[in-house]
């Protein structure tokens, strides 16, 4: 039984098709359900995040399962083949399992050493295990993965810092305005991304921080957490207008944000300019809203060039991890 990965990232692929290929739109169960019933491979995980779209899978023939799963990404997406295939990488046996230890470690991340990936992993893994997709090879991995991540963030002080999406979102806001405190933020979407970001602009001293979800219940948890006010999801159109900086970081399917509904609110805010950090996969914002006067759009690949300035900070942990990794 050999191992076998396929995938694509944020290095090998535009945000444009890793939204296309997230399988958390049609669900990660549905996607395990349907490789179950495929014959070319015997165990399977599937992990996809913001960043990433990877299978591993125990197979006896690797060239056969990497075509098969070139096809499956393909038709369970509705992506043709021609569109996926120049974007996709593969690794096998070794070389496989040392691409997973170093995402579990943060050092494939967008942010190398953000804390979140390990968690998406385990996620990923378990997830697997529930639906019996899982055996001796990809248990034996994905554990060993855990126990190499643990012993980097250990010996290491490569997630030191408070470094992530979120983080990177409020470092550009901060080139965009200086001085944060007498800014006003909505954060749109209260999970996990939100939180962190909600937390990262807290700590800016801002002067007033809104807050929105579909699910009311979640956006007041949150406010209560970060001292901020909870906005029903139908005035989402009134924060809009009272704000400067919008985080969008839904798990919407479709953009929540038109570009029809913003030029609305333009015209209310009287031509105030609005910034907007689109750090959700698929996006939660139209690009076209990017084209309105006034209107400053970025998503997530936009953060990269404030990760570039953090990758430098990390340079010497990342080697002291890599040598962990190797052992």
């Amino acid at each position: 039984m050999q191992l076998l990965l396929i995938g694509v990232n944020h290095r090998t692929a535009p945000i444009e098709l890793r939204e296309r290929l997230d399988f958390s739109v049609r669900g990660v169960a549905s996607a395990l359900v349907a490789l179950a019933g495929r014959p070319s491979s015997s165990e399977a995980a599937v992990l996809s995040t913001c960043n990433r779209v990877e299978i591993y899978v125990a197979c006896e023939d690797t060239e056969r399962a990497r075509r098969d799963l070139e096809v499956f990404i393909s038709e369970f997406h509705g992506v043709p083949a021609s569109e996926v295939a120049p974007h996709l990488y593969s690794q096998v046996g070794i070389h496989a399992a040392r691409h997973l230890f170093r995402v579990a470690a943060g050092l494939d991340s967008l942010v190398v050493g953000e804390p979140q990936i390990l968690g998406q992993v385990k996620d990923a893994y378990s997830l697997a295990a529930e639906h019996h997709c899982t055996g001796p090879l990809l248990s034996k991995l994905f554990h060993a993965a855990f126990a190499a991540a643990k012993r980097v963030r250990s010996e290491t002080a490569l997630s030191e810092g408070g470094v992530s999406i979120g983080y990177a979102a409020v470092a550009l806001a901060r080139k965009i305005f200086g001085d944060l405190k007498g800014r006003t933020v909505l954060v749109v979407g209260a999970g996990e991304m939100g939180k962190l970001t909600a937390q990262h602009m807290r700590a800016q001293g801002i002067h007033r921080m809104l807050i929105t979800s579909r699910t009311a219940a979640h956006a007041a948890a949150l406010a209560e957490t970060m001292n901020a006010m909870a906005m029903p999801w139908e005035e989402l159109g009134t924060a809009l207008v009272e704000s400067d900086i919008v985080i969008t970081a839904t798990g919407s399917a479709v953009p929540i944000l038109s570009r029809a509904s913003l030029e609305q609110t333009i015209r209310t805010r009287r031509h105030r300019p609005l910034f907007i950090i689109d750090i959700a996969v698929p996006r939660d914002v139209e690009p076209a809203v990017g084209d309105l006067e006034q209107v400053f759009l970025y998503n997530i690949d936009d953060l990269q060039e404030v990760v570039r300035e953090n990758l430098t900070r990390r340079t010497a942990e990342a080697g002291r991890a890599e040598v962990l990794l190797a052992e």
